[in-house]
């Protein structure tokens, strides 16, 4: 049996809320609403904004924020001071990578 749904959606993409209008199968407007349901989500568009929260970071990386970013260059500079007078070869970079 095959069934469309008809759904009007509001996707938020970092901050901004885009307006969509979609057709969906049976399978993926089931998916939804057990998904809906699950996360005790008002509607559907927020269930598939869940969905992408949930699987979205397979397919594309989430941007990093600003607080990561500096975390991560906080974490560099402690590495780098703690070894940064240790020296290796490219043999010894290759053995260790098993190249």
């Amino acid at each position: 049996m095959h069934t469309e749904c008809i759904l009007n959606t509001h996707i938020k993409m970092t901050g901004k809320t885009i307006s969509a209008r979609m057709e969906l199968d049976d399978y993926t407007n089931r998916v939804l609403g057990v998904i809906k349901i699950k996360f005790g989500l008002k509607d559907k568009s927020e269930a598939l904004n869940k969905f992408i929260e949930l699987y979205g970071d397979e397919v594309i990386e989430k941007e990093a924020t600003e607080e990561y970013t500096k975390k991560l260059i906080e974490l560099t500079k402690k590495h780098y001071q703690k070894y940064s007078t240790k020296k290796m070869t490219l043999q010894e970079l290759d053995a260790l990578c098993e190249v």
